[in-house]
């Protein structure tokens, strides 16, 4: 039987409202002309705190846990997408919106930002990638609003962090492991299960 709350709704029903009057009050305050009109500086500061406590989250959360492998996945995680995201603006230099120079695509701290919220998912469930995710759509946002980058880097940027996030992060729970897999011809993702 699943666990209800007073109004009859299973439990789950209950959090996922909660969290979506959370992130709804939160949308708002972000969307307020007072915030909106935000000095260029003030988003900078606002991407640089995003993405400095997502790198903390995603490398303390298993060493305070003592979770050596969690630290190792993480680091992996967040160190490939930043340097795979450093090398494509030497590939692709793309001129930034305030023109301040030429390394504007991708963009790094929003790799870095999703590589970090999607090992936290990854690993940990969502409950921790959920406020994750939101924290790092926060830096895009604030990269573009601050006019260092241009949409299509921060979305560029966030596939980048999501995909490192996801495919160098395994879940806490050995007895359950998804690994992507390739071959000439296709693939996937193999999943083993410990009975």
């Amino acid at each position: 039987m699943t666990p209800s709350c007073r109004h009859g709704h299973p439990a789950w029903q209950g959090i996922f409202m909660r969290l979506f009057i959370v992130i709804a009050v939160f949308c708002c305050v972000l969307l307020t002309p007072r915030f909106a009109q935000a000095s260029d500086r003030t988003w900078r500061d606002t991407s640089n705190i995003g993405r400095d406590a997502l790198v903390i989250a995603a490398l303390g959360t298993p060493l305070v846990q003592e979770d050596w492998q969690g630290a190792l996945q993480a680091s992996g995680s967040v160190g490939a997408a930043t340097l795979v995201s450093l090398g494509l603006k030497d590939i692709f230099p793309e001129t930034r919106p305030d023109g301040s120079d030429r390394r504007s695509f991708p963009s790094t701290h929003t790799a870095t930002s999703f590589a970090a919220a999607a090992t936290l998912q990854n690993r940990y469930g969502w409950k921790v990638g959920l406020p994750a995710h939101l924290v790092a759509t926060i830096v895009g946002i604030s990269r573009v609003q601050g006019t260092k980058h241009h949409w299509y880097d921060v979305a560029a940027g966030a596939l980048l962090g999501e995909a490192s996030g996801l495919l160098l992060t395994t879940r806490r729970n050995n007895n359950i492991r998804m690994l992507p897999w390739s071959d000439g011809q296709g693939g996937g993702i193999a999943m083993a299960l410990r009975f």
